[in-house]
């Protein structure tokens, strides 16, 4: 941030190391470790923006451990808490409103299957990865986002920097100010996550979207339950799809995972390619749990744990170019997420892993600030590549043909695709803002008002996931062109950001009144980018809060 008329410039202290890591997740981690395993004598610094590592991770989640079996061979002899609850049940269910068929593993390919895959919380599992990195010597500073990108005269990422802490609302200092470090590093690697805002800085400043499709995403809502112990059937895993996006004219599914210790982890997805700007993410997982199938699960239970965010659905014809001079993106920062399997944590640790290689080898042969052109090439030849190009038509298909017709021929093609004769070109799709419709077009959707035991609204929910901001800080959250948000976003639209946002954090005011005001409850965000994405003229950029900002999910 600038400083303030009548304010001294800010002077930074700096930290050289060799590599610094932005995010402190599964793919940063896996990436700090193979540096580490390579040459212990590495410094490596990784930043994390949440108060801790784990606060801010969210998945499903049911994870294939294969990159842990390399990046970590003896995990199972570990405390691990990947090993500790085995899928041992896999169910797939088509919902219509009042009933259900399962659909028979027959019809789907075998990679398709949860075989020797483990149901866990992901945020335990990135915190366990978390102690295995600083045991190795990794430098691992949570509360620390990076908020700017470092380049040299050459155009060259030279590292980052970390966020001003202490600015008041106005852009004032406080007395606490204390200004953000420059962390010094031969090479950046980006692993921020869905929509990180450093990452698309990156792909803008060296195109590195020019070659592939644009990225698309989903919103996932997820909940934990301790459910009763009569309704809890640890391994048991459930997907569901069809109602109630069926009725939206929308696709995507729900997730249901009985987990260590009673508990169930549920969830789901709405993919953000619709046009009805009247479709409520968080009122459809509602409306969803109130299935009569769902519903029996969770009955005599208790909800415990509340959060969401964005999921990358654009498959391997959405990966960016993922070398430039003095970094790279790793993780869900490119895009990994594999959509039919709902899985990518492991894609994302293999990433940083073969990212890891490149760095050690560039660093080792004296280079700096160069471009890993290897690092691109590796992981285009790698298994990551091989899963990934068998579903890549799958997301284009039910999105271009809905989600009954899109399924049948998704499944088929991933059929094709197994023996090797697949679609030879996948089907294109546009970015998510672009489908979002004209209010006038669709009719309000009349959701049913939460009952407080199985369903919801969504500032209760918020209490769950521990949000909070600092108030007087400068809100994260920034609105390009406010008289665009009222004749647009209001007028032709209709405000789908009061209804697309899971934590209720944009209201417009004084409608009626006739003198309409867009009001952000910015203290309100868990950080999913749903705005960032969907909003339809592009005019909300998430940015990085002041560090610790955000949720605290404890295991989620």
């Amino acid at each position: 941030m600038s400083p303030e008329p009548n304010q001294e410039p800010i002077e930074r202290e700096s930290m050289p190391c060799d590599v610094v890591i932005v995010g402190g997740g599964v793919a940063g981690l896996a990436a700090a470790i193979r540096l580490k395993q390579i040459n212990e004598d590495l410094e490596v610094v990784v930043l994390e923006k949440g108060s801790e590592i784990g606060a801010h991770i969210l998945s499903g989640a049911v994870v294939d451990p294969r990159a842990m079996d390399e990046l970590i061979p003896d995990w199972r002899e570990t405390d691990c808490p990947l090993g500790e609850v085995p899928v041992t049940d896999n169910q797939h269910w088509m919902l219509s409103k009042g009933g259900k068929w399962e659909m028979p593993h027959i019809m789907m390919p075998p990679f398709m299957n949860n075989k020797n895959t483990y149901t866990v919380s992901l945020a335990n599992l990135t915190r366990w990865l978390g102690e295995r990195a600083e045991e190795l010597g990794v430098m691992v500073f949570p509360g620390f986002p990076a908020s700017e990108v470092m380049l040299n005269d050459a155009g060259a990422v030279t590292g980052v920097v970390t966020q001003d802490m202490g600015i008041a609302e106005d852009g004032s200092r406080k007395g606490d100010f204390q200004p953000g470090m420059e962390i010094e590093a031969k090479y950046t690697l980006f692993a921020e996550g869905v929509r990180g805002n450093l990452t698309k800085k990156m792909k803008a400043r060296f195109d590195l979207e020019a070659d592939c499709q644009p990225q698309v995403y989903g919103l996932g809502v997820k909940e934990l339950w301790d459910v009763a112990p009569e309704n809890h059937e640890p391994g048991r895993v459930i997907h569901t799809q069809g109602w109630p996006l069926s009725e939206s004219e929308s696709w995507g599914g729900g997730f249901i995972y009985h987990q260590a210790n009673g508990q169930v982890a549920l969830g789901f997805v709405t993919a953000l390619d619709y046009a009805n700007p009247y479709v409520s993410p968080f009122q459809e997982f509602q409306r969803w749990k109130e299935h009569p199938k769902v519903r029996e699960i969770l009955e005599g239970g208790k909800r415990v744990a509340y959060g969401a965010r964005a999921i990358n659905e654009g498959g391997w014809q959405s990966v960016p170019k993922l070398a430039f001079p003095g970094g790279a993106l790793i993780g869900c920062a490119a895009g990994f997420v594999n959509v039919p399997r709902i899985k990518g944590s492991h894609t994302a640790m293999k990433s940083g892993m073969l990212a890891a290689e490149s760095v050690a080898a560039a660093i080792a042969s004296g280079a700096e600030h160069t471009e890993l052109a290897d690092y691109d090439a590796n992981l285009r030849e790698s298994w990551i590549a091989t899963e990934l190009k068998k579903v890549q038509n799958a997301q284009p298909a039910v999105a271009k043909y809905g989600g009954d017709i899109g399924t049948v021929i998704a499944g088929i093609d991933m059929w094709m695709r197994q023996l090797k004769i697949g679609l030879p070109i996948a089907m294109k799709h546009k970015p998510d803002h672009l489908h979002t419709g004209r209010a006038d077009l669709f009719r309000p959707i009349q959701y049913p008002k939460p009952d407080g035991v199985i369903s919801f609204d969504r500032l209760s929910s918020v209490f769950l996931s521990n949000t909070n901001h600092a108030e007087d800080q400068p809100s994260h959250l920034k609105v390009c062109d406010r008289e665009l948000q009222r004749t647009s976003e209001l007028e032709v639209y209709g405000g789908p950001s009061t209804r697309y946002c899971p934590a209720g954090v944009y209201e417009w005011v004084g409608v009626e009144e006739g003198k309409p005001e867009f009001v952000i409850n910015s203290q309100n965000c868990v950080h999913c980018k749903t705005c960032d994405i969907k909003d339809p003229n592009q005019n909300i950029e998430w940015t990085t809060p002041e560090g610790g900002g955000g949720p605290n999910y404890p295991n989620m």
